[in-house]
């Protein structure tokens, strides 16, 4: 199942849909759910089964450009910084022995296409897997982590490294929550959706490119904590809420590691991309 946001409108992607050609079934019109996108992740299990069963006979084409993310409000938003091994290395720590966490803002949070405005420090780009939570909890096990996520989708930790490490210890929350800085989509995949296309949620491959230019590739598999460890980890001490966000860390290949540094300009392109979930492409603006 692929749901995605539709100028503010929840929809359910129709099966086989061309990523150029999206079709898909509005659901506050089609069903008895709310329209919010937002909204259905409190009533996941619900949607699933509803989902599992429903005629797409009024599908309908979807522009690509009225895509937004596919979690506009979430309730809570972590980062994890330093969760793959090329990325630790580049950045000159050590590997960690647990998950070093931050929050974003909401606020921050943007579709998968259109302008982003740059920040006045140095703009630098993270792509990662960002998973979604559908059922909450406390106290959740590893072995039970996937249980609790409602899908995948790609995200952009986008981040202003002047304003991050202005002053120690880092702002890494403010550093990387501008108006923008949180561009996910273009859909949510659930983990089923992406084994039954034979993909596997443990081993995705994503990269991003800047000006077509491939910057960053990696495989989640090289995560130090996988996905189901990220949902133990946090829901040992913090209670999981349906919509919550978990961006899970980027591989190697940032900007602020390059020799000399490289940031984001006016008028850059940013493709964005992970295998069985699709791409992002934003432009970024003085």
């Amino acid at each position: 199942m692929r749901i995605a946001n539709h100028a503010g409108r929840l929809v359910l992607l129709e099966p086989g849909t061309d990523p150029d050609e999206l079709r898909g079934l509005d659901v506050g019109r089609a069903g008895p759910f709310d329209a919010d996108p937002q909204a259905v992740y409190a009533r996941w299990d619900e949607f699933r089964e509803w989902a599992g069963s429903v005629s797409f006979a009024d599908a309908a084409p979807l522009d690509p450009a009225a895509l937004g993310p596919v979690t506009p409000r979430p309730p809570q938003v972590f980062g994890i910084g330093l969760n793959y091994r090329d990325h630790a290395a580049e950045s000159g720590f050590e590997l960690p022995t647990r998950p070093v966490v931050f929050t974003k803002y909401a606020s921050s949070f943007t579709g998968p296409t259109g302008d982003v405005r740059l920040s006045p420090g140095d703009v630098d780009w993270e792509v990662e897997l960002v998973a979604v939570i559908g059922t909450g909890g406390h106290g959740i096990a590893e072995a039970d982590g996937w249980d609790h996520v409602a899908g995948l989708t790609v995200g952009q930790d986008l981040s202003d490294r002047t304003a991050q490490f202005a002053a120690p210890p880092a702002q890494f929350g403010l550093g990387k929550s501008y108006p923008g800085f949180s561009p996910v989509g273009p859909s949510l995949v659930t983990p089923d959706e992406l084994r039954a296309a034979g993909h596997d949620p443990d081993d995705l491959e994503l990269g991003c490119l800047v000006n077509g230019e491939s910057v960053q590739k990696g495989r989640t598999s090289t995560m130090i904590f996988s996905v189901p460890a990220l949902v133990a980890e946090l829901s040992a001490v913090v209670t999981l809420l349906p919509g919550d966000v978990v961006f899970t860390g980027t591989p190697s290949g940032i900007g602020a590691s390059m020799t000399p540094p490289r940031f984001l300009a006016a008028g850059d392109e940013l493709t964005s991309w992970c295998t069985g979930i699709g791409t992002m492409t934003h432009r970024f603006v003085a």
